[in-house]
């Protein structure tokens, strides 16, 4: 019973901090920066809800994972191998595969959340999906740290993680409901493709853009999808040229 009153405590402190953060500028401008994508984003997660519905893991294992992995590409490529009782070894090491690219994510936030404590950097890694990538880039394109960072990525995180969430679940609950022929998988891979079509604001990342394309199409026939880390190597290898291309000619 001692307990309750401290309980009541923290739980108070943390309701006046989420208001608190819910009232910042910048939070509320990842809001709304991000409400717009919320709809591929959820077609993206019903994909994956449904496919994952039906892969006969059960309701609750789905939805267990959808919240511990949280990333649709690796949800939907570890499907087939867990429902063919595949070695654990062999899953853990394609979601690793499939997942590659937030390392290239963490290492373009480290200018802006490098000086956080660890604790702080670890839990929104967790929030670190591509959409909220490509907006915060979109908002603050040069690598320096700025006011309200953190909030804009809280807020654009928040309807990243809920849209997904709310879509996979839903999918997972009434994937027998939504026939293939809706082609919902479409409508978010144009969401995803619009998203990073703005973000080619030069002619090195228009570069970076084809080769990344090219690459992906040339390896597609990689197992794991491993393509996808092909072609996030190339346009970060392109990237790297351009930009010590760039400091040679400002020499």
């Amino acid at each position: 019973m001692g307990r309750i009153p401290e309980l009541r405590q923290r739980a108070a402190r943390l309701r006046r901090r989420l208001l608190a953060t819910a009232r910042r500028p910048m939070f509320r401008q990842g809001l709304r920066d991000s409400r717009a994508l919320s709809v591929g984003i959820g077609a993206w997660g019903l994909v994956a809800g449904v496919a994952m519905g039906k892969s006969g893991m059960g309701i609750p294992l789905a939805i267990f994972m959808s919240v511990l992995v949280s990333a649709g590409s690796s949800q939907i490529a570890a499907l087939p191998l867990i429902s063919g009782d595949a070695p654990m070894w062999v899953v853990w090491a394609t979601v690793a595969c499939v997942n590659l690219r937030f390392l290239v994510f963490s290492y373009q936030y480290r200018p802006y959340f490098g000086h956080l404590p660890r604790r702080r950097r670890v839990v929104m890694s967790y929030f670190m999906g591509d959409t909220t990538f490509a907006a915060f880039l979109r908002r603050y394109p040069d690598p320096k740290r700025e006011p309200g960072q953190v909030d804009y990525f809280r807020g654009a995180a928040l309807v990243n993680y809920g849209s997904w969430q709310v879509a996979v679940i839903t999918g997972i609950v009434a994937g027998h409901a939504i026939p293939p022929e809706w082609g919902i998988g479409f409508a978010g891979t144009m969401a995803l493709l619009a998203l990073a079509c703005s973000q080619l604001r030069s002619r090195s990342t228009w570069v970076a853009a084809a080769v990344a394309a090219c690459a992906a199409v040339a390896a597609y026939g990689l197992p794991l999808r491993l393509n996808i880390v092909v072609a996030i190597a190339a346009a970060v290898a392109v990237g790297v040229l351009a930009q010590h291309a760039r400091i040679d000619t400002a020499r």
